[in-house]
C-alpha cells in the first residue's frame, strides 16, 4: 500500500544550490544537453548511457587517461567501458589533500563509545596512505596481488584500503566479529599475500581481544607472506613475533605514488552473505566504482566538501565501502566501531550531534527501534547540521517515517534507498530535486534503467514485478572471483532474461514514477498463484510496539498446499495472546490484503540475521522445506548463529507432522494450514 502524502519537498533554494542542479547547468554549457528537471535528466542518462557516464567523469574532473569511447561495447553481460582508460581510485580520493586548507581540513573523525574523538586531516590521511603504500611495495606487493583484511570500522581500515588501491593491489575486508571459519571461507578464495588484522575492538562497553582469532585466520592462509597488526585495543601491547606494526608503516614521509591501472582493474572483492553456500566474490573495478561513487554520493546524496557522512557500518557489509566512496566527493566521514545502541537506543543520534554530521545512513530497523523506545532524538540532541537520512537494508514502516519528521527533524530529507553488494551502490532511491512520498522510494537513480517485469517478461506499472536493469552500468561487477568462464555471473543475473539484469527483488512502480520494494523474489510468498511481498507484512507488523522483530516464510507442501507462518519476537514484557495475534492479523489485512494474513503466528526467541542485519528468510524456508540444516544454513555467515537452532527444531517437528502417520491422522496439510487462518 502506498500513499501520495508528501513528507519532504526541497525548497527552490535547496534545488538550485544542489550539485545535481549545477550538473544540469553544466551539461547545457559544456555538452549541449538541455534537460528540465530530474526525470528528463534520468531519461537522458539511460538513453545515452555512454555520454552520461562520460559527462560524470568530466564534471568531476576525474584524474586519469580516458581515450576512446566511454562505452565501447554496449551489452550485458560483458559491457566494455573505457578500454584504453587508466585510472587509480585512491589518487582520485586523495586529490582532496591538495585542496587549499587541506592541512587543517578534517577528512576522518573517529569517535569511540566514551565519545573520545580523533580527527585526521586530509594532509595527514595522504601522508599515512603514502607511507603504507611505500612499505607495501617494499614487501613486494604488486598490482593484482591480494590483501586480506580483518578490521573493524577504524580510520586505519580506510588508510589500509587506500594504500592497497594506490599500489593497484586488490582489497577484501571482513569484520573481526566474523568467525575464523567464515572469514577463511572468503579470504582463502583470494590467496592473499598480505594479511592485515586488529588486536581487538571495544563493543558495548566490553573489550574483545582478537589476536588468537587473527592467528587462526593467518594459519588458514598459506599464501600469506606478511601479517600487519593494528593495535586498536591496546596500543602498548607487544606485537607478536613475525607480525609488522601498522603504526611503524604509516609514520614515514613518502611521496604519494599511484599505480594507474586499466579502468576495469579489480579494486576490491565484496562477498555475498554466503548464508546458504560458499560466499561469492564480487569484483568491482577502479573506474566503475569511482564513477558510481561520484554520481551516487556526489549527485544523488548531494555531498561534497563541507559535508560529513556517518554510518555505523560493520566492515563485512558493503555499506562500509560508502565511507571511502564518500571521501571521493571531498566530504569527510565518521568512523565508529562501537555498539549502535551503546548506553541508550538513540546513541547514533548522539554521534551525529557530537560529530556535526550532515548525512546519516542507517538501517531501517534501527530507526524503528528508536521509535519503539518512545524517544525524540531531535529534542535531546543538536541535529542542526543534519540535512539528510538515507534508510536502507529493509523497507521503512510508515509510522517510523512519520516519527522521523516529528521527533528527529521536520525538514530532514529522509529517503529510502535500495541497491546491493552487487553494484556497491543503489538502483532506486533519493534525489535532491523531487519531493518524497510516504512509503515510496523517490525514483530510479541516474544511469539506472530500472523497471518491474511481470511473469510474461513485459514491463508492469502499478503491480508487483521482478526488478530488472536494461542498460549496463560501470559499477556492475567486473566478474565473480575464480569464475573463469563467467557461468556463475550469468546465472546470478542474466539467466531469467537474457541480456537483462534481474536483481532478485520484487518491486512495483507507481503511476507517478516512484517505487515500492516488496522483498527478495527468492523469498517471495506465493498463495494460490498470487505473489506476496514479505516487506508488506513486516511494514504492518513492525508498527506494533509489542513486536521487536518478525520473520515470515512460505513453504510449498507435498500435497500442493501452502504454509505461511509468521514468527514474531516480542518486546520485553509483551505476551502473544489472542488479542495481540488478532491485532497483527487486522493490521496486515488493512495494510496489505487478506492473502497476506499468515496461517499461524508463532512466538520465537530471535530472528536470525546476516552480519548486514538481513533476515534469513530463504535459509529458514529451506529448513521447513526439508533441506538438511548443514545445507540450508551456513552458520558462519549468521550474525546470531545460536538463534538458528530453535528454527531447526521447529522445522523438524513441522516435517514430522507432515508424515502420513503423524498425529493428525488423514487430515491434509492444506486443511491444517487453512484451519488456523479463518480469514481465508
Amino acid at each position: 500500500m502506498t500513499s501520495c502524502q508528501t513528507t519532504w519537498s526541497p525548497t527552490r533554494e535547496q534545488r538550485e544550490r544542489s550539485r545535481m542542479a549545477h550538473f544540469m547547468r553544466w551539461l547545457t554549457t559544456h555538452r549541449g544537453v538541455d534537460v528540465a528537471g530530474y526525470r528528463e535528466l534520468w531519461r537522458w542518462s539511460v538513453e545515452d548511457v555512454g555520454a552520461f557516464w562520460d559527462a560524470v567523469r568530466e564534471y568531476f574532473d576525474v584524474i586519469g587517461t580516458f581515450d576512446g569511447p566511454a562505452l565501447a561495447e554496449d551489452r550485458m553481460p560483458g559491457a566494455v567501458w573505457y578500454p584504453q582508460g587508466v585510472v587509480n581510485f585512491a589518487e582520485n580520493v586523495l586529490r582532496h589533500a591538495r585542496r587549499p586548507g587541506a592541512e587543517t581540513a578534517v577528512a576522518l573523525v573517529r569517535i569511540e563509545e566514551d565519545n573520545t574523538q580523533h580527527p585526521m586531516t586530509w594532509s595527514a590521511l595522504e601522508r599515512a596512505v603514502a607511507s603504507l603504500a611505500r612499505h607495501l611495495r617494499t614487501l613486494g606487493l604488486r598490482p593484482g596481488d591480494r590483501v586480506g583484511v580483518v578490521l573493524p570500522n577504524l580510520p586505519e581500515t580506510i588508510i589500509a584500503m587506500l594504500a592497497t588501491a594506490s599500489v593497484g593491489a586488490v582489497w577484501s575486508v571482513s569484520s573481526p566479529d566474523l568467525s575464523a571459519a567464515a572469514t577463511l571461507d572468503r579470504l582463502r578464495q583470494l590467496k592473499p599475500r598480505v594479511l592485515i588484522g586488529a588486536d581487538g575492538y571495544r563493543y558495548n562497553g566490553r573489550a574483545f581481544d582478537r589476536v588468537a582469532h587473527l592467528a587462526e585466520v593467518r594459519a588458514g592462509l598459506p599464501t600469506v607472506e606478511h601479517t600487519i597488526l593494528v593495535r586498536s585495543l591496546d596500543p602498548a601491547r607487544d606485537v607478536p613475533a613475525g607480525y609488522l606494526d601498522l603504526a611503524d608503516l604509516t609514520g614515514d614521509e613518502a611521496t604519494p605514488e599511484y599505480a594507474r591501472v586499466p579502468f576495469a582493474h579489480p579494486l576490491w572483492v565484496l562477498f555475498s552473505s554466503g548464508t546458504t553456500g560458499s560466499p561469492k566474490g564480487i569484483v568491482h573495478g577502479h573506474g566503475g566504482m569511482l564513477l558510481e561513487a561520484l554520481k551516487g554520493i556526489g549527485l544523488a546524496f548531494d555531498l561534497g566538501p563541507g559535508d560529513r557522512y556517518y554510518v555505523a557500518a560493520n566492515t563485512s557489509w558493503m555499506v562500509w565501502n560508502t565511507l571511502v566512496n564518500t571521501l571521493a566527493t571531498g566530504a569527510s566521514v565518521v568512523t565508529y566501531a562501537g555498539a549502535p545502541t551503546y548506553g541508550r537506543p538513540d546513541r547514533q543520534f548522539e554521534v551525529l550531534a557530537r560529530t556535526g554530521a550532515t548525512m546519516f545512513a542507517v538501517g531501517a530497523a534501527y530507526l524503528s527501534l528508536v521509535e519503539r523506545a518512545g524517544l525524540a532524538p531531535g529534542r535531546e540532541w543538536d541535529l542542526g547540521r543534519l540535512r539528510s537520512i538515507m534508510s536502507t537494508g529493509s523497507p521503512l514502516p510508515a509510522s517510523t517515517w512519520r516519527w522521523v519528521h516529528r521527533d528527529v527533524k521536520p525538514d530532514v530529507h529522509l529517503g529510502s534507498d535500495s541497491g546491493g553488494t552487487d553494484i556497491c551502490s543503489g538502483f532506486i532511491g533519493s534525489n535532491p530535486l523531487e519531493p518524497v512520498h510516504l512509503g515510496e522510494l523517490q525514483g530510479p537513480l541516474l544511469g539506472v534503467a530500472v523497471e518491474a517485469r511481470g511473469d510474461d517478461g513485459e514491463r508492469v506499472v502499478g503491480e508487483v514485478g521482478e526488478m530488472v536493469i536494461t542498460r549496463p552500468m560501470p559499477s556492475m561487477p567486473v566478474c565473480f572471483w575464480a569464475d573463469e568462464d563467467g557461468a556463475r555471473y550469468r546465472e546470478a543475473y542474466f539467466e531469467k532474461y537474457p541480456g537483462v539484469w534481474a536483481h532478485g527483488d520484487w518491486i512495483s512502480e507507481t503511476d507517478h514514477g516512484t517505487f515500492v520494494v516488496h522483498g527478495r523474489s527468492d523469498a517471495t510468498l506465493n498463495r494460490d498463484g498470487v505473489r506476496l511481498g514479505s516487506a508488506d507484512i513486516y511494514a504492518a507488523v513492525e508498527e506494533v510496539p509489542r513486536v521487536a522483530a518478525a520473520l515470515v516464510i512460505g513453504v510449498e507442501l507435498p500435497d500442493g498446499g501452502y504454509y505461511m507462518p509468521l514468527f514474531v519476537v516480542l518486546a520485553d514484557g509483551a505476551v502473544l495472546d489472542e488479542a495481540l495475534a488478532e491485532e497483527l492479523r487486522r493490521r496486515i489485512r488493512a495494510r496489505a490484503s487478506a492473502r497476506h494474513v499468515p496461517d499461524e503466528i508463532i512466538q520465537a526467541p530471535a530472528v536470525p540475521v546476516t552480519h548486514a542485519n538481513k533476515r534469513l528468510e530463504v535459509p529458514i524456508k529451506k529448513l521447513f522445506s526439508g533441506v538438511p540444516p548443514e545445507r540450508a544454513v551456513n552458520l558462519g555467515a549468521v550474525a546470531n548463529p545460536a538463534s538458528v537452532e530453535w528454527y531447526v527444531r521447529r522445522a523438524a517437528a513441522f516435517r514430522r507432522d507432515l508424515r502420513p502417520d503423524a498425529a493428525h491422522g488423514d487430515r491434509t496439510s492444506r486443511d491444517t494450514a487453512r484451519a488456523s487462518n479463518p480469514s481465508r
